[in-house]
């Protein structure tokens, strides 16, 4: 029986992948999967089985997920089509006999009132009515921001519109290692894990932050909605991520990406990645 990861090419697959191995998962235990086999050869050139596994291609999923005892469900990144896709992935879970699948889903998904909670909401409903399940809430990544420094660094300012809403964001790195600890120790089926950092931060906390590191000025410019989405636009962003982050920025204003459950921390066991750390690292 084997842990199977969906989404292994994607970052957040590919971190869970070297934490499942960081923790002695024998690599022939591990099933990585992607649409496209030859971005994750190097895995198996290391002994993890690898196999292709297109949510969109049902056909495909029965052999992908073979043998599976569990299965991390990394939720795809195209919004309308997310929760067909998830109910594919699902049920060839449940037909593969997997003992708990763990599905990344997102902060507070239950109450959220963003458009990209109703896809988490509808999945998290049909994964607990058909398999053991757990599910990994994970918060905003840090690397959104860090990603984002060049930019930051050119303009001078950091741009949102979520006001002085606090953000729990955390590494890619700790959401993957929690990942890893849900899928290698048990006690984890039916549990909801609310996932952030443990040192919330506003946007004009993050400039702050921003200019500690760099020396130079950075501030944090709050646009109205339509503002921050023409700024979006002007930069080339395509228009349905835009609404997807002029959408998530006012669910931060109003306190939907804030945790302080701890949860993140007591599944790692130890202090979430900091701001300023992940800031560092982002322009060493």
């Amino acid at each position: 029986m084997s842990i199977v990861v969906t989404a292994a090419s994607g970052h957040l697959g590919r971190l869970t992948v070297e934490a499942l191995l960081a923790r002695g998962v024998p690599a022939s235990d591990i099933v990585a999967t992607s649409r496209d086999v030859t971005r994750i050869e190097d895995f198996a050139d290391r002994g993890v089985v690898v196999r292709r596994a297109d949510f969109a291609e049902p056909d495909s999923l029965p052999a992908a997920f073979k043998g599976a005892d569990k299965l991390l469900l990394i939720s795809t990144t195209t919004v309308d089509e997310r929760v067909a896709n998830h109910r594919r992935a699902i049920d060839a879970a449940v037909v593969a006999g997997a003992s708990l699948v763990a599905y990344t889903s997102m902060l507070h998904a239950d109450t959220s009132t963003t458009a990209l909670s109703l896809t988490h909401r509808a999945t998290e409903e049909y994964l607990r009515e058909r398999v053991p399940s757990v599910m990994l809430r994970n918060g905003w990544y840090l690397e959104n921001y860090t990603a984002q420094l060049p930019q930051v660094l050119r303009g001078g300012a950091v741009v949102g519109a979520a006001g002085q809403g606090r953000i729990s964001a955390a590494a890619r790195a700790d959401y993957a290692d929690a990942a890893a600890v849900v899928l290698t120790t048990g006690g984890h089926t039916g549990k909801v894990y609310e996932l952030g950092g443990d040192e919330a931060f506003t946007l004009t906390g993050l400039a702050a932050a921003i200019s500690a590191a760099t020396g130079k000025r950075i501030e944090y410019t709050d646009l109205p909605a339509d503002g921050f989405a023409r700024v979006l636009a002007d930069a080339g962003v395509p228009a349905e991520l835009a609404h997807v982050l002029v959408d998530a920025d006012l669910a931060m204003g109003r306190g939907e990406l804030f945790t302080d459950s701890g949860d993140l921390r007591r599944l790692i066991g130890r202090p979430t990645v900091t701001p300023a750390e992940a800031i560092a690292a982002a322009l060493d």
